[in-house]
């Protein structure tokens, strides 16, 4: 059985970042899961921890009056699930539920803030690595808002 350092150092989406430090990360982490259609996060709850997923499939979703619950991304092993833990007032923006069996590094959001805080190096290492993925879901979801509502063209336009 591997240790909570371990995963955390093994985990792909930390790729790069000093071992040292990830040895700090994992002292705010620890092993979680979840069973298929539990919720990881619930929109407007508090943004108290992230997650680097290690098996299964999440779906984030958003609640549409008049139509429930819409997958708008699926997350899946070695992604991320939460950027709500960065950023005041720190609350869920959407539902995160899993699609499948769900094994996960947690991690505690205040405990990791206080040590980004202590040494911003570690912080922008972190940033780094946050981004890349932010810019891409971004553009995955006005690919989505693009798709959703847009309109056929008029009679002869092309």
């Amino acid at each position: 059985m591997k240790s909570i350092e371990e995963l955390v150092c093994e985990h792909p989406f930390l790729e790069g970042i000093d071992k040292t430090f990830l040895g700090h990360m994992a002292g705010c982490a620890e092993n979680a899961y979840f069973k298929k259609d539990a919720y990881l996060i619930h929109e407007g709850d508090n943004a108290d921890r992230f997650f680097l997923l290690r098996d299964g499939v999440v779906a984030l979703e958003s609640y549409a009056p008049g139509r429930g619950p819409i997958i708008f991304c699926t997350l899946k092993e070695c992604d991320f699930l939460g950027l709500s833990w960065l950023t005041p007032p720190y609350r869920w923006q959407f539902d995160a539920r899993a699609v499948e069996p769900v094994r996960a590094v947690a991690f505690d959001a205040k405990c990791l803030r206080e040590k980004c805080d202590a040494d911003p190096t570690i912080g922008y290492a972190l940033m780094k690595k946050f981004v890349p993925d932010l810019m891409k879901r971004l553009q995955a979801a006005r690919v989505q808002m693009i798709d959703l509502y847009s309109c056929p063209p008029a009679d002869g336009a092309d």
